[in-house]
């Protein structure tokens, strides 16, 4: 796969063996996993950091073996999912953080650049979710209106 916005190839990188059935050592069953997803949703986490926290402290590698169903479906199912989805919204975090650091310094054109970059990405994200009915048809990116959100939460 080729990079969005450079001539060149990614990086390869690990790929995770394909179990098609719950392992044995895996001590949780299904309702006490689901159980653990929706109290850590109503704490505030999302989906990657609700992941990482079944992988390492609670030893289950991947929900969807034990549960048959994605951490964000899960998450769905008991209206806790965000109404941002996770990745525009860090993709909004991280360009607010780039224009606080653009006020700040007025000369960094490579940061410029980069911030560009990052918009552009959010723009076509933001009509992915907008042609797939996950963000209303109206939906604009505004970088005041992302400034807001990130404060919010």
């Amino acid at each position: 796969m080729a990079r969005i916005h450079a001539r060149r190839k990614g990086k390869s990188g690990s790929k995770r063996p394909s179990i098609k059935t719950p392992q044995k050592w895996i001590r949780y069953k299904k309702n006490e996993v689901e159980k653990i997803i929706i109290k850590l949703a109503k704490e505030g986490k999302s989906s990657s950091e609700i992941g990482l926290i079944l992988r390492d402290q609670f030893g289950v590698p991947l929900a969807k073996l034990v549960t048959g169903e994605k951490i964000s479906q899960i998450m769905k199912k008991n209206n806790l999912y965000p109404k941002i989805p996770e990745d525009l919204f860090n993709l909004l975090k991280k360009a607010v953080n780039l224009r606080n650091h653009l006020q700040k310094n007025k000369k960094d054109s490579t940061s410029k650049r980069g911030l560009e970059l990052l918009e552009s990405k959010i723009r076509r994200l933001g009509k992915y979710y907008v042609k797939n009915k996950v963000l209303p048809e109206d939906w604009k990116y505004d970088p005041e209106k992302a400034k807001l959100l990130v404060q919010e939460k």
